[in-house]
Order: structure tokens, then C-alpha cells, then sequence
């Protein structure tokens, strides 16, 4: 009950910032009006904004380009997986959040292109969290958990009666060995989910737990054997009831591996049972070639836009940039004479029209933290956390106090938050016990990473995910650390008083540090590591975007 206190405390001090900063920073805009002929026809604008985002808080770059289009990704950094729920005329929004605690951020929008960051939803570690649904029934909202730890993964549930919370603990509905739960309700009024490999299996009324066995109910299409993929995977289905027909919206392909992999196929049925039809002109999206703006397209949800105008999200990787993790791309679709459906966007890097009659928020989260509110979950978020990581950490006189842990970043959950800018520069002020050893990383998992750490002695560099001493003595125990990241190009400096920069004498190219090598399906993150024992004070953190061409 005292943690569940503490918590609701914590979302509403966060909801009053940053509605108070929506409202101080930026107003609300309407989307000026077009036919929907105007929509469907030249949805591609190439002009000169196709080589520039707009730049948003912080200098980071957001898909609103102020002029009634919008340029891809609408959720710019590793933003996977997407699950996207359509509640009157507002729009809400998760993610797949995997090793961060807390997790499952939920974001709101009122036009698909501008989001804001809610609260996070998830706060109790079941392990590595994926493909979500977040579906509402019955005035109550519900977001399906698939997780894995080593030895056990399963499906979970949590509730809530409002989207801001607070959210139920997990449920486990033990539904062992798939992934990517898909939320239904059929003709006969029953509830399913609806599950990776082409599985169901029926729940209960309240949706809290299974009411039978799971059942294969359906067979994937295939894409031809020449195709390059990186393998079969049928994932990711979303189900919706449109017309005279239910829809199931999958991935297949493999999410990662080559950039010609992941792509969009459909299937429909008249009865929630079946039989289930595939579509004519599978696959809907996919990645032609290695030359496009973005890679591995795939794991779509249909969603109706604030016009009546229909829309896909998906994820995708940019290309060049695996480090950014898969981002969130928004593609209109028409639904044919036929009753199918087909993607109309084309090149989704060019600009695209937005949705109308919609109203935007501020979009955007701001990264530099002073640490005189607390932002764990809707910005930062342990690695593999252990149950009772959040006692770590308490706030003290401006500063995060982070308790030490293990002995170097592989083994003490790393702090860090998700970043979207191909090129950034972040600094944390940062000040160690005698018997702490901290630094500022760039850090993708427990394999690889790099940055600068020091202790009361000595700094050590981080390269690889692997230590050496950089020999380099240190008066003092506090000291800034910046990194920048210039499209891949790691640069350390450090200063004893943030005004004199000294360049670390080691420069790092970071462009292979992501899933295709070390698996996990993650991002590469600006990171905070406390080890050893005792405590590190971080007194300010600050981000800025660079160059976003």
C-alpha cells in the first residue's frame, strides 16, 4: 500500500509538469483542412524539408513539420513494436520496453504525429517486456505483458480504470512459450487473445485470466524462399473488426537480420473462428531494398485517424542507424473496393500529410534532468533490474544519490534513457565516494558499451564493453564527463568545473554496437553506472541534439 502511495504521488507530480510545460511552451494547434481526396492522392511531398526534421525540445528532431505535413518517425529512437489505442478522440500508445524499470511508458497524442509522454505503467520487474496490447473494454483499460527471465516466460495483465493509472500489479496468465498477445472480442462477445505462430486461446469476461486451452487457428502466409529474411517468425498480430470482417494484422520475417526481413501481411475472416483468408496482395509493406530510408519494416496496428481516415504504425530501422533501435513510422492505408486494404504512403522518407481535424500536444520529452523531480519510467529506467532496484536511489539537496552495485557497468544496472538524434551530445555532473567507481557510457547491453568512468584515483575507459586503466591520475572525487555522438563518432571530454574541457585521448566509432551483433533487440543509450560500494551523487544531466540532416 505505501509503494502504491508513492507512486500515485509520483505520476501526478509528472502529469503537472508536463502539462504545465505543454501549456507554458506550446499551444494547441488545429490542423487545417483538406478533402479526403487531397489526402489519398499526393500523400508524398517531395520538396526541400525532405532532408531536415523538424527540431523540437532540446533540439530533437519530431515528425511535425508546422506546415500540415509531418516526416517520418513519428517516435523518433527505440520505440519498437508499437500498440496503439483509439479512445474517443484521443490517442494512447505503447511500446515494447524490454530491460527498463519502470516500463511500458504509455504516450498520448490527438493527431497520430505529436505524442507526450503519460506515465509508466508497468512497475513491478517480470522480466524483459515485448510486443504489448494496449486495448480498452468495458470503460476499463487492460495492456498485455509478454515477458521473459532466464528459465520462464509467460503472457501477464494489468489493469486500470484510468490510462494515467494507478495500474494494477501483473497477473500471470501463464500462457508459456509465445509471445505478442493481440486482444479481440468476438462475435459470440467472448474475449481472446490472439498469439504468435497463428494461436489463440479464449479469457475469461474480465479478461484477468485463460478460459481454456490454447488452439491454432491459423496458418501464416509464407513470402517466397528466395526472399532475404532473417527467418519464418509469425508475430505480432492485431486483430480489429471493420465492416463485415475480422482483421489479423501480423509480422513476418524476423524482426532484425536483414534490412529486406520484417514486413506486414494480413488476414481476415467473417467469424472471430475462422476460416481466415489471407490477403491478395501480401505483403502489405516490406522493405524492397537495402538502399531505402527504412529497414526490417514491420509489426503494423490499424488505427482510424481523427477524419475517418485509416493509418498503420509500425517500427522500422533507419537506415545506417541500428544504434537508434527500431522506430515508430506512421503510413496511411485505403481500404479497397474489395474490403483489403493497402499501405498508400509510398516513400516514407518524404513528408507525408498529416491527419486532420486533429489537435496537437507538445510533443516530446525534454532529457536534461536537474533531478528536482523524479522521471523514472517516462525517461529513465535501470538495465536488468533486480526486484528492488528503485532502493537505490533516493534524492537528496538537487542531486540523484544512486547506490553502488556489482563491479563494473555489466553487472550493476546501468541508469540511461532513450535517445532518437543521430547525432547528440549528453554531460552528467557526477560526484563518487572514496570506494565508488562511476561514468557516463554509451551502453547497448552487458556486452557492449563504452564511455568514461572514474574513481577517487584514476579514470578508466570503457570500450567494447570491455575495462582498461587510462592511466590517466585524478585530484578529486567530482567531475563532469560530456560524450558526444556525432552519427557514430563517440568524443569524451571531462572539466573539474564545467567551464575547461580536456578531449579524452581515445575517440570511438560505435556504429556496430546493436542487435545485429549482440542481440537483445535494444538501443544504444547515454547511461549512468554506479559500482563498488557506496554512493555517487549526479547533480545535473543535460542533453542536446546536434545536427539532424
Amino acid at each position: 500500500m505505501r509503494r502504491r502511495t508513492t507512486v500515485t504521488t509520483r505520476r501526478e507530480t509528472l502529469k503537472s509538469i508536463l502539462l504545465g510545460a505543454a501549456a507554458a511552451t506550446t499551444p494547441v494547434v488545429h490542423a487545417a483542412e483538406t478533402s479526403r481526396r487531397d489526402q489519398r492522392v499526393p500523400n508524398c511531398l517531395p520538396d526541400a524539408s525532405t532532408l531536415h526534421w523538424a527540431r523540437g525540445v532540446e533540439g530533437q528532431r519530431k515528425a511535425d513539420l508546422g506546415d500540415g505535413t509531418f516526416l517520418n518517425p513519428i517516435m523518433p529512437g527505440d520505440r519498437p513494436d508499437p500498440t496503439i489505442l483509439k479512445d474517443g478522440a484521443d490517442y494512447y500508445m505503447t511500446f515494447s520496453s524490454f530491460d527498463a524499470y519502470p516500463g511500458v511508458v504509455i504516450w498520448h497524442s490527438r493527431d497520430l504525429v505529436n505524442w507526450r509522454a503519460l506515465t509508466a505503467a508497468l512497475e513491478t520487474p517480470i522480466g524483459s517486456v515485448w510486443a504489448c496490447d494496449l486495448v480498452k473494454h468495458k470503460r476499463r483499460y487492460y495492456i498485455y505483458i509478454p515477458a521473459r527471465k532466464p528459465g520462464y516466460r509467460s503472457t501477464y495483465v494489468i489493469y486500470a480504470d484510468n490510462i494515467e493509472g494507478p495500474w494494477s500489479e501483473p497477473i500471470d496468465l501463464k500462457l508459456l512459450n509465445h509471445i505478442d498477445p493481440g486482444h479481440i472480442v468476438g462475435e459470440d462477445g467472448r474475449r481472446y487473445l490472439f498469439l504468435s505462430g497463428g494461436d489463440r486461446v479464449r479469457l475469461t469476461d474480465d479478461g484477468l485470466a485463460t478460459d481454456g486451452p490454447v488452439e491454432h487457428v491459423y496458418d501464416p502466409w509464407r513470402y517466397p524462399s528466395e526472399w532475404d529474411v532473417e527467418s519464418f517468425s509469425p508475430e505480432g498480430p492485431k486483430l480489429l473488426r471493420h465492416g463485415d470482417y475480422f482483421y489479423m494484422v501480423l509480422a513476418v520475417g524476423g524482426t532484425a537480420g536483414p534490412p529486406t526481413g520484417h514486413m506486414v501481411i494480413a488476414a481476415r475472416s467473417r467469424s472471430i473462428h475462422g476460416p481466415w483468408e489471407n490477403a491478395p496482395n501480401n505483403p502489405l509493406v516490406r522493405t524492397q531494398s537495402r538502399d531505402e530510408k527504412w529497414w526490417s519494416r514491420g509489426h503494423a496496428s490499424l488505427v482510424e485517424g481523427p477524419d475517418g481516415q485509416w493509418w498503420m504504425v509500425y517500427h522500422g530501422y533507419e537506415n545506417g542507424f541500428w544504434t537508434l533501435g527500431r522506430q515508430t513510422l506512421l503510413d496511411p492505408i485505403e481500404w479497397t473496393a474489395d474490403g483489403w486494404f493497402r499501405a498508400t504512403g509510398g516513400d516514407l522518407s518524404k513528408p507525408i500529410h498529416k491527419p486532420q481535424r486533429g489537435s496537437a500536444v507538445a510533443h516530446g520529452l525534454a532529457l536534461s534532468d536537474d533531478f528536482k523531480t523524479n522521471k523514472f519510467g517516462i525517461q529513465w529506467g535501470f538495465y536488468d533490474p533486480a526486484p528492488d532496484e528503485l532502493q537505490r536511489v533516493r534524492y537528496e539537496d538537487g542531486a540523484l544519490v544512486l547506490k553502488a552495485k556489482g563491479t563494473e557497468p555489466r553487472d550493476c544496472s546501468p541508469l540511461s534513457f532513450i535517445v532518437g538524434d543521430p547525432s547528440y551530445r549528453v554531460e552528467a555532473d557526477i560526484e563518487v565516494d572514496a570506494s565508488t567507481r562511476a561514468g557516463l557510457l554509451l551502453f547497448y547491453n552487458r556486452r557492449l558499451y563504452c564511455g568514461l568512468g572514474f574513481d577517487a584515483n584514476k579514470f578508466v575507459m570503457h570500450r567494447y564493453g570491455l575495462e582498461r586503466d587510462a592511466r590517466k591520475p585524478l585530484a578529486g572525487r567530482r567531475i563532469r564527463l560530456r560524450i558526444t555522438n556525432d552519427r557514430h563518432i563517440a568524443t569524451i571530454h571531462y572539466s573539474a568545473n564545467g567551464r575547461e574541457w580536456t578531449k579524452f585521448d581515445v575517440q570511438m566509432e560505435v556504429s556496430g554496437y546493436h542487435h545485429n551483433v549482440a542481440g537483445d533487440f535494444l538501443s544504444l543509450r547515454p547511461a549512468i553506472y554506479v559500482a563498488g560500494s557506496g554512493e555517487a551523487r549526479i547533480r545535473e544531466v543535460s542533453y542536446e541534439a546536434l545536427r539532424n540532416e
